[in-house]
């Protein structure tokens, strides 16, 4: 990303969010917005892959809290007016809102040339992770981060599981094996002597650096262009990986693989995999944070009497639980050690609700049976109470 990019962008707005935003709401627009125009969801849509491709960026900057201050630092400093030539800028002498950020402090109108406490080339050289004037060397360059989507069953999140991803990056190209030269032996470039960069004048004695227009930021020129890559030393590349997605994820959870996304250029370190999980549902299981859940009806006879009944879990044996007499409809009970895995390994509860079953067709038997029940019981009203409280609210 060029200087001006990094410091005209509003990657704020691109996401949709304050400029004081918490990380948690930076968070929640970001994964909003990848789903609604991911590639995978927009099949040929140009307009939405280029979209999906601001919202990475966005994110890229906004999503690290280190990089979110220097954006920051440098969009108060010249996106917003922040920082202004004064009475002496053919001198070199400027006015700062930040106060002392160069260490040496404002020097007002008038002063000798070149009157800041450092060196403002080394200022922003550490600031857009650039080097400074005299440089003359390519930096190794970071592989793009890569974001994808992964669905999995509802046992395969609480258990983890190993899937496959199949994914397209920028990898360096094959036929020229990175150099953009079909002969493999590119020359330096002589805009920017192999920088990449070359410096722009804003006006106020200073310069800021873009991307050389001539080499496109690689400090080199191919003689003989690659006709896969057609100089440009990158290509399309598909690959498989087998991915460990850990045990106990939650649908819609991002998780961070780091080293796994595109491959760096001139040795610099691969990007990172961005994977977001959907779980499917389960017929008979739900969830409730660590903790698993399950409906278990039983007979009136069992939660009137007390007795015990046979409850299945996920992906074990079944457990036996034993009912109090006089067990109410809607009662949980709680199984330790049968939810979902924590991140230290260990495992939360299987809450287990009972449903009292009314029969819908009885037996001449069981229709007498309940008949002498109800003329035993009949002086009792299970609703006495409740009319009480009624009255004396």
């Amino acid at each position: 990303m060029s200087t001006k990019d990094f410091i005209e962008k509003d990657f704020y707005k691109v996401l949709g969010v304050p400029k004081d935003a918490t990380e948690a709401e930076i968070k929640k627009a970001y994964r909003k917005l990848a789903r609604e125009y991911h590639p995978d969801a927009n099949k040929g849509n140009a307009k939405a892959e280029e979209r999906f491709k601001e919202i990475s960026e966005a994110n890229d900057i906004l999503g690290d809290p280190k990089k979110r201050k220097e954006y920051d630092e440098a969009r108060a400093l010249f996106g917003n007016g922040g920082f202004r030539p004064g009475p002496g800028a053919g001198g070199g002498n400027f006015n700062f809102d930040l106060g002392d950020l160069f260490g040496g402090g404002p020097q007002g109108g008038g002063g000798a040339p070149g009157g800041f406490g450092g060196g403002i080339g080394d200022v922003f050289g550490g600031l857009f992770n650039r080097g400074g004037p005299g440089t003359t060397r390519t930096q190794p360059r970071r592989g793009q981060d890569i974001d994808t989507e992964v669905t999995l069953t509802f046992t395969e999140a609480i258990e983890g599981a190993t899937v496959p991803l199949r994914m397209s990056s920028q990898a360096p190209c094959k036929a020229c094996s990175g150099t953009g030269d079909k002969n493999g032996t590119p020359r330096v470039c002589p805009t920017c002597v192999g920088t990449g960069q070359v410096a722009r004048g804003s006006g106020g004695g200073f310069s800021l650096t873009d991307p050389c227009p001539d080499c496109k930021g690689r400090g080199l020129i191919a003689e003989h262009p690659c006709l896969d890559c057609k100089g440009s030393g990158r290509a399309k590349s598909s690959r498989t990986m087998q991915v460990r997605i850990p045990a106990g994820v939650t649908d819609s959870q991002r998780i961070r693989l780091r080293g796994k996304g595109a491959p760096g250029e001139r040795g610099g370190p691969s990007g990172d995999l961005y994977v977001v999980v959907h779980v499917d549902p389960h017929p008979v299981f739900g969830r409730r944070d660590d903790n698993l859940t399950v409906t278990v009806p039983v007979t009136f006879t069992e939660a009137a009497l007390g007795g015990e009944v046979k409850v299945p879990t996920l992906g074990g044996p079944s457990l036996t639980l034993k009912l109090p007499p006089g067990t109410p409809n809607g009662r949980t009970m709680r199984a330790r050690g049968k939810g979902a895995f924590r991140k230290d390994g260990t495992r939360g509860d299987l809450l287990v609700t009972v449903e009292v079953s009314v029969p819908k067709d009885l037996s001449g038997e069981a229709r007498d049976a309940l008949e002498a029940y109800r003329e035993a019981t009949a002086g009792e009203d299970p609703r006495a109470e409740l009319f009480e409280a009624a009255k004396g609210a």
